[in-house]
């Protein structure tokens, strides 16, 4: 086929031996099945932020770090320069969660670098050479639900310890194959300390994981794994191999307003004494 305009430099420099065909187009990038010498990969290629369809990205860099300090101005001013930057940070958000969760023992595409914004990584198959099936185009037993829910909780817990949450985890970025789940798509990945909205977007990954091993077996939709994983997170009790019930105890008293409020004015009442006590003593002085 004919070589991508993106893919041709990497051609040129003997990155890419040859595009065999294209595998998908997503809403943040393209990807085609390349060969690498006599290895077969995919390329991924980011799409620019105007042709780019992920919404409210501003909520997923939230937090991210850029060392260059000239970076981080040019960014914050929108110069064409920092909307450069902003890009490269974004597509190589993806290159470095990679890395990372594979050390924290999640099982992703294995990368190969990123160059000019296109992402060489691991072609994941089935055994018998396919691609692998996203998620969402997998059906199970009961049995095989709670032990592939099971194992992509775990995979969530990691996550969270190696300080990143996937952010956009749902059956369409999951792939499945004879050796279990793969998470990929990652360019959103949230800094998990750093973020305000990290511990929404883990209620959400978890919530679209449950809802669809759910679709095979109902009693996980029953659990409440995102609340006790967060609960032991941010008691710095959450742990890697950290064993998960899916059972939590959800805090639903109703605050009293009343009461606080008739506690802040005391509090405020005390002080006002205070001063006044500090006021006649140096009078008397």
């Amino acid at each position: 086929m004919k070589v991508p305009k993106r893919l041709q430099p990497l051609v040129d420099d003997g990155l890419i031996d040859e595009v065999i065909h294209p595998l998908m187009s997503g809403k943040e990038a393209d990807i085609y099945v390349v060969r690498c010498g006599s290895d077969i990969r995919c390329a991924k290629i980011y799409k620019e932020a105007m042709k780019r369809s992920f919404k409210k990205a501003a909520q997923y860099t939230e937090g991210r770090k850029v060392r260059n300090s000239r970076r981080a101005r040019a960014m914050e001013k929108g110069s064409r320069f920092g909307r450069r930057q902003q890009e490269e940070t974004w597509q190589n958000a993806e290159v470095d969660a990679l890395y990372k969760l594979a050390r924290a023992g999640v099982r992703v595409p294995e990368p190969y670098g990123c160059f000019d914004g296109v992402l060489l990584m691991e072609l994941v198959t089935d055994s018998t050479g396919e691609v692998a099936p996203r998620l969402n185009d997998v059906t199970m037993s009961p049995e095989q639900a709670r032990e592939d829910h099971a194992l992509v909780m775990q995979y969530v817990v990691r996550m969270l310890c190696a300080g990143i949450v996937h952010g956009d985890l749902s059956e369409f970025n999951v792939l499945v194959n004879e050796e279990g789940p793969v998470i990929i798509d990652l360019p959103q990945a949230v800094d998990a300390a750093a973020n305000n909205n990290a511990r929404a977007m883990l209620d959400r990954d978890v919530q679209n994981i449950t809802d669809y091993y759910g679709l095979f077996e109902p009693a996980l939709l029953n659990t409440q794994y995102a609340a006790e994983i967060w609960d032991l997170f941010e008691d710095g009790n959450l742990l890697p191999d950290s064993t998960l019930s899916g059972q939590f105890e959800l805090d639903t008293h109703i605050a009293d307003t009343d009461a606080v409020m008739e506690e802040i004015k005391a509090v405020m009442a005390e002080e006002a004494r205070r001063q006044e006590r500090l006021k006649e003593d140096e009078e008397l002085d």
